[in-house]
């Protein structure tokens, strides 16, 4: 039985979809623009108030992501969270930005002639965790097992395990790479609980 502060999975396939897993609980305070160019894998879930805006290159969330409450994926370009990746409340994701130059107009009450948008794919790899109050800016790989401490800045790429903190962000330390062994018990305890149903 769903919650009722829950869509159902009925109400999300009749939203268009791309693709949707099993056990995937998005609140119904949750906005889905452009619904038809997101997928999302198993076990994933969206707390309420986030919104996520697809542009033509779609956003891909992988299975068991939790994405925290107010948290924003927005962008022209691809947004991508690879498997068991997580978004602390209030981050926001950007696949495009504004000309903060001054040598064009900004904001989208504008026609298109007058402004210089950037868009640049957005990507988080598996067991990625961005803390709370983060930003990342288009263009950015965060690669696997690294951590960004809350209110950091992301505006280039990060390396695989880095703990990554500040505005702007700098390594700070590296995180353990035992996440792979803990993933492959996860999973085999998974498949063992299927096999049993």
């Amino acid at each position: 039985m769903t919650s009722p502060h829950l869509f159902s999975r009925d109400e999300l396939m009749e939203m268009g979809l791309r693709s949707i897993g099993r056990n995937v609980r998005i609140d119904r305070s949750v906005r889905l623009f452009g619904a038809e160019r997101m997928s999302f894998g198993d076990h994933v879930r969206i707390d309420p108030f986030c919104i996520l805006s697809a542009g033509p290159d779609g956003i891909r969330v992988g299975r068991n992501v939790h994405i925290a409450a107010y948290c924003s994926l927005v962008g022209q370009a691809k947004i991508e969270l690879e498997d068991f990746a997580g978004l602390s409340a209030r981050v926001s994701i950007f696949s495009s930005t504004d000309d903060y130059s001054g040598g064009a107009l900004t904001n989208p009450t504008v026609p298109a002639a007058f402004l210089n948008v950037r868009s640049a794919p957005v990507f988080l790899g598996r067991h990625v965790i961005i803390g709370a109050g983060s930003v990342i800016l288009p263009g950015v790989t965060i690669g696997l097992g690294a951590s960004v401490g809350a209110l950091s800045l992301i505006r280039k790429n990060v390396d695989e395990y880095a703990i990554m903190a500040g505005n702007p962000a700098k390594q700070i330390s590296t995180r353990a790479d035992s996440l792979l062994q803990r993933e492959a018990e996860y999973l085999a305890w998974e498949k063992a609980q299927d096999d049993h149903r």
